[in-house]
């Protein structure tokens, strides 16, 4: 089978791989469609560190080729998602309600984590080949596949695997309750999934931040009410005086930066939450004034989006029950052999891009 491997910093390049082997509680899906993540292009700088000849990619939708003898509920046919992140749910870490970090399944490391590492529950394109392949062998498949509803399209179900799971634990995350006032920094694909995610949790003021008006007019669709460009205004004082100089209920970090990260901080009431998403390629510095000393009450989070088969399952009940389509975020399409020319794309950010439908 065809896949796209990292090789070294600044190359990802399409070779020929053996079709993986399926052991009894695996699944072998043919992929349909996947795409490319900005975590992939930390990977393609070398901002986060894989081995070479790994398989990149995270984001699987395609059809059951062949199942492993003790998986049960599925069909060899079937069309079906598998989140990112598919850790072993009878693990330590997803039964303490953490299964994004349940590393139980590493070889040597069993006894020293008792079932938790930091991000060892996403394995594709990160511990295990992942999806920008023709097939994909997934883990733990009765726990981590889920079947996609008759009419929805592979566009319509491609963000569920990670973007809207990330955006909308980042909304989650950020403790919104029904009538608050909710700052969103950075509207690629996750700022946009979590603008939709703090609306559909109550949020009634919804400030979209980004230096892009195209991405701010997408924002408005997903459910912001106010957008500001950042370099157009000074955004902390114009949060400030939205809010009467109360300061935001909650603010979603969904860049990665200092200067995201900081503003994050400044716009906050006393005891309001940061709701932090970003991929950190570097030491963060908390702003002294904003967080007052260490004395004002606020709650910082992170995340890494949750997987499984019932986090799939209510993601696309979100989708089939028209209260969002994501598919207006697919703004491109290419074909897997060209997958080099898409991450040129992506990574570059050009044409408009927002996320790119590749078909094996």
């Amino acid at each position: 089978m065809r896949a796209a491997v990292f090789v070294e910093k600044g190359r990802i390049e399409l070779v020929d791989k053996p079709i993986p082997d399926v052991g009894p509680n695996d699944a072998l899906i043919r992929i349909t469609t996947t795409t490319i993540c900005g975590t992939d292009v930390h990977i393609l700088k070398g901002e986060y560190p894989v081995a070479k000849g790994l398989t990149i990619g995270h984001e699987p939708v395609g059809v059951i080729e062949k199942l492993g003898s003790a998986v049960r509920g599925y069909r060899e046919g079937q069309r079906v998602i598998a989140g990112a992140i598919c850790p072993n749910f009878n693990s330590y870490a997803a039964q303490d309600g953490f299964a994004s970090q349940d590393g139980s399944y590493l070889d040597g490391d069993r006894c020293a984590c008792h079932g938790y590492k930091a991000t060892a529950g996403w394995r594709f394109g990160n511990l295990i080949d992942g999806t920008q392949a023709e097939y994909v062998l997934v883990p733990d498949a009765q726990a981590n596949l889920a079947p996609i509803p008759d009419g929805l399209t592979d566009e319509q179900v491609l963000m569920c695997p990670d973007i809207m799971s990330t955006g909308f634990k980042g909304a989650e995350n950020a403790n919104i309750k029904i009538g608050d006032t909710v700052v969103v920094f950075a509207q690629g694909p996750i700022g946009l999934c979590a603008t939709a995610g703090a609306r559909l949790l109550g949020a009634t003021t919804i400030i979209a931040v980004d230096g892009n008006d195209q991405r701010l007019a997408i924002a408005r669709k997903m459910g912001a009410d106010v957008t500001l460009n950042f370099r157009n205004v000074d955004v902390v004082s114009e949060v400030h005086k939205l809010t009467g100089g109360k300061g935001a209920d909650s603010a979603i970090e969904a860049l990665g930066t200092q200067m995201t990260f900081g503003q994050a901080m400044k716009v906050l009431k006393p005891g309001g939450t940061l709701s932090s998403l970003g991929v950190y390629s570097e030491d963060l510095a908390i702003p002294l004034s904003a967080f007052a000393a260490g004395l004002g009450d606020h709650t910082i989070r992170t995340a890494l989006c949750p997987g499984g088969k019932e986090r799939m399952r209510r993601l696309m009940n979100v989708i089939q029950g028209n209260r969002l389509d994501l598919g207006v975020l697919v703004t491109h399409q290419r074909k897997l052999d060209d997958i080099v020319e898409a991450y040129d794309l992506f990574a570059n950010q050009r044409d408009g891009v927002l996320k790119i439908a590749i078909k094996p």
